[in-house]
């Protein structure tokens, strides 16, 4: 594997079985949204999913942890009161995501960080198949009126420059086709940072986590403003 930001990358994210554990939060949501007047949703917490495989499952740590966990911690520092839900899945590809779509983002959510493809690019799947998978999602996403943060992924620089380019270019098109949020990869200064990752040396320990958390904070603060705006 060649040394840059994909060094490390060389297994599958994740090999757990799935478990999301969604139920009690999405049923908070949706009693509490029957509830609420227009002036009072303003004032409640934005309610994000983020929909994802180990990366952010948080394979390895502790639940609070996990990305989603410490994002929310992160949002709130910062005055910007959000509900982030941890819909991520140990080995989960894009279609894996497509398919579980439905009960992994429940009525009452507001945003979604997509964070899929990594278990894709790793196993050297058709880079149109996992394009074509995330644009489905993002699509249905849309026709809920959720906003969309995109979470981009970067193929292992060994499978040759045709597959890379093919592969990166999947998110920054995608984020303009649609209109949403791109954080252009997901693992920027992580990956391949022994530092920064457990002893498998591609899923973050805590402080790659942190460092993750550092990055994608403005991105999820202008995802917070989208919802507040009424845009999705």
């Amino acid at each position: 594997m060649q040394s840059g930001h994909t060094r490390g990358f060389s297994r599958s994210y994740g090999k757990r079985p799935p478990a999301v554990q969604l139920s009690r939060r999405a049923a908070l949501w949706l009693a509490l949204g029957a509830l609420l007047t227009p002036a009072a949703a303003a004032e409640r917490p934005v309610r994000i999913v983020v929909l994802g495989d180990s990366l952010s499952a948080g394979f390895g740590l502790a639940a609070q942890d996990a990305l989603p966990a410490k994002l929310e911690k992160a949002l709130k520092a910062k005055g910007l009161p959000a509900e982030i839900a941890n819909a991520g899945v140990s080995g989960d590809t894009a279609a894996g995501g497509l398919a579980r779509l439905d009960w992994s983002v429940p009525e009452g959510t507001d945003a979604v960080i997509l964070e899929l493809g990594a278990n894709d690019a790793l196993r050297g799947a058709d880079p149109k198949q996992t394009r074509a998978a995330l644009d489905a999602i993002i699509r249905k996403l849309k026709e809920r009126k959720i906003a969309v943060l995109l979470a981009g992924m970067l193929a292992p620089r060994n499978f040759g420059p045709e597959y890379v380019a093919a592969f990166d270019a999947i998110y920054p098109e995608l984020a303009a086709a649609h209109g949403v949020l791109l954080y252009p990869f997901l693992l920027a200064g992580v990956a391949g940072e022994a530092a920064l990752n457990q002893g498998d040396g591609i899923h973050p320990n805590v402080a790659g986590v942190d460092a993750i958390v550092k990055g994608l904070t403005p991105k999820a603060e202008e995802l917070v403003a989208q919802v507040r705006a009424g845009k999705s």
